[in-house]
């Protein structure tokens, strides 16, 4: 025999569920509220010195004054930033859990079909921070002075010569994915887990280019170290006046911007991704990063949260294409 419920049960235990629903909002409410209350952490992809790095850092120095906490970068390198991206997108949505991605991460869902999150569904994007050039560098014991110089070894060694990258599926192997596609060469693909280390194989000789961050190979390149052949940029890059772009050295359609921008979990409330947003713009709106950028060969980017989402939606479709018409598979 079945005994039902009496109604005074059944409306004490509404109320039971109605309180534990009011506690839970005010406890959320309070969490945001007195937001942030503890050290922030930014997930870098990369390695520490890479482009991303860079811009993260000059950042992170800047909003921790006025966020009143420290902001800590974790470096998480790997698999072209999708082990910080999961990492961040299955991390709890309180704004403590930042991830500092690039360009690259329009392009991982199309070269790794099982990746353990949604990068449209999983991460909302807070804004891009900064644009900056890819700069195609070499080693000037190579003896090449120009594009046209590379590409006649490469057309004369189809397959012979090789590239760095920061990663399979990072924004500097897909720039350079696209770069070969437009200057019909084939070349070897060799992935890093960052650029410093990128770098160092190029300055030693053992792969033949590379599209490096501008930001990480200014210095090298002003100490005569690397030869900067040509910036990635539809336009010539105020650190570089004297390189010319892909273009001007006769590679049409090769231009490419490599972006990076600050993303959380998507279930984040929408007080902590304005409270981030807003400190972000008004840390690039400072002339002293402003300075600081300027110098890296970068301009800032501020967007909306909005904006940002469907900027990256089409970065995806535009990245979709180059991998498709590339061949780019990650394991």
């Amino acid at each position: 025999m079945l005994i039902k419920p009496s109604c005074n049960f059944v409306q004490r235990l509404a109320l039971i569920c109605l309180g534990i629903g009011m506690f839970t909002a005010a406890l959320h409410a309070l969490a945001q509220a007195t937001y942030p209350n503890k050290p922030v952490r930014f997930f870098v992809p990369f390695t520490a010195g890479s482009g991303t790095d860079i811009v993260a850092r000059t950042v992170a120095d800047v909003i921790s004054k006025s966020l009143g906490q420290p902001v800590l970068i974790e470096n998480r390198p790997g698999a072209g930033g999708t082990i910080a991206a999961s990492q961040v997108a299955k991390s709890d949505p309180d704004g403590y859990t930042i991830l500092v991605h690039s360009s690259g991460h329009a392009l991982n869902p199309s070269i790794y079909p099982n990746l353990p999150y949604d990068t449209v569904k999983d991460l909302w994007g807070v804004t891009p921070i900064a644009a900056l050039p890819n700069v195609l560098v070499v080693s000037p014991a190579r003896g090449w002075k120009s594009v046209s110089d590379m590409l006649a070894a490469a057309k004369a060694a189809p397959g012979q010569l090789n590239y760095a990258s920061a990663g399979m599926g990072s924004a500097t192997h897909l720039n350079a994915e696209k770069f070969k596609l437009q200057a019909g060469i084939d070349a070897v693909h060799v992935p890093f887990k960052g650029t410093p280390e990128a770098l160092s194989d190029v300055i030693g000789g053992r792969n033949d280019w590379f599209f490096a961050p501008l930001s990480s190979a200014l210095p090298l390149i002003k100490d005569g170290k690397l030869q900067a052949l040509a910036v990635s940029t539809a336009q010539r890059s105020q650190a570089l006046p004297q390189v010319p772009t892909t273009i001007e050295a006769g590679v049409s359609g090769s231009d490419y911007v490599f972006w990076v921008g600050m993303l959380v979990p998507s279930a984040t409330p929408s007080p902590i991704v304005k409270r981030l947003h807003d400190e972000v713009i008004k840390a690039l709106a400072l002339a002293e990063v402003k300075d600081k950028l300027n110098r890296l060969g970068a301009e800032p980017m501020p967007m909306s949260p909005e904006a940002f989402n469907a900027f990256i939606k089409v970065e995806m479709d535009a990245a979709a294409k180059i991998a498709k018409a590339a061949g780019l598979k990650g394991s």
